[in-house]
């Protein structure tokens, strides 16, 4: 049986990350060939295309995408064995926001796992909307912020460079059951209006001219997952959303394609300590 290398992932996740090999090669302390031939060993051992070539530098395939977030798991998880072989424990205070979107039915769990994992850690748990979260962040709210962001819908330059914690497909979520009635105006399930994700959906209908009304306004997610399992409306939300009484709806439903959405750690801030870089790296571990 073939076992996955540790350098050649940590190599992987450095060219990705970096969009090249050439710029990958002085992080990973390797010259440019040598980072070539980790990479022609590596798809050589997965079996298929890692990363597609081009002018414009390199970008993760299907297959590297999915590759990516697994990299990026065992690596952490390889460090920490290692600090923790050496005695060095995760010890401080952490203040961490969360968008609600991210998880939600299994959130909590996650993180009392955290906690019972790093028990000398004092986390500082805030859930809440994608904004708020980057407006705390960049005030100092925060040492660590987890937001959303919607494929195509731009955001930082800074944002853009960080590697997404998690992807998942947005889609059209209703009643288990419910079926869109052609020829009536939609009714649209959503957060209230500072949020991204709502205001995407009601350009996305507007553009589209698809008629709707807005029929519930819920302050959480939790809100919105039971306002659609009692069958209120549609709305528009990630798939880690779905739970029991919710479903997406079935084709044909008429209704507009969607994007997915990325789930990204907010760029480290000048001057971060190694305690809240740690932190970042065993949390994008232990909450994919």
């Amino acid at each position: 049986m073939q076992m996955m290398d540790l350098e050649q992932l940590r190599t992987f996740v450095a060219v990705v990350e970096a969009g090249s090999l050439t710029a990958a090669a002085p992080q990973v302390f390797l010259s440019q060939s040598a980072v070539s031939e980790q990479m022609r060993k590596l798809e050589e051992r997965a079996g298929q295309s890692l990363l597609t070539r081009s002018k414009a530098g390199v970008a993760p395939t299907a297959a590297g995408t999915r590759l990516l977030g697994h990299a990026q798991r065992l690596l952490a998880l390889a460090d920490e064995a290692l600090r923790d072989l050496r005695g060095e424990t995760l010890q401080g205070e952490l203040r961490l926001a969360v968008t609600d979107y991210f998880r939600p039915g299994e959130l909590a769990r996650l993180l009392g796992r955290l906690g019972e994992r790093y028990p000398q850690v004092r986390l500082h748990v805030s859930v809440m909307k994608s904004g708020a979260i980057e407006a705390g962040y960049a005030q100092g709210q925060f040492d660590l912020g987890l937001s959303m962001r919607i494929a195509g819908q731009g955001g930082s330059a800074a944002a853009a460079k960080v590697p997404a914690l998690r992807r998942e497909s947005l889609a059209w979520m209703g009643a288990t059951g419910l079926r869109v009635a052609r020829g009536e105006p939609l009714r649209l399930l959503v957060l209230p209006d500072t949020c991204s994700l709502h205001q995407f959906t009601i350009k996305l209908l507007k553009q589209r001219r698809v008629p709707f009304a807005v029929a519930h306004v819920a302050s959480g997610v939790a809100g919105l997952q039971s306002a659609l399992a009692a069958g209120l409306g549609v709305a528009c939300l990630n798939e880690s959303s779905l739970c029991e009484g919710v479903a997406r709806l079935p084709p044909p439903h008429g209704l507009p394609a969607l994007p997915s959405v990325g789930f990204h750690f907010l760029p480290p801030r000048r001057g971060e300590s190694e305690f809240v870089a740690r932190a970042r790296e065993l949390l994008a571990a232990h909450l994919v």
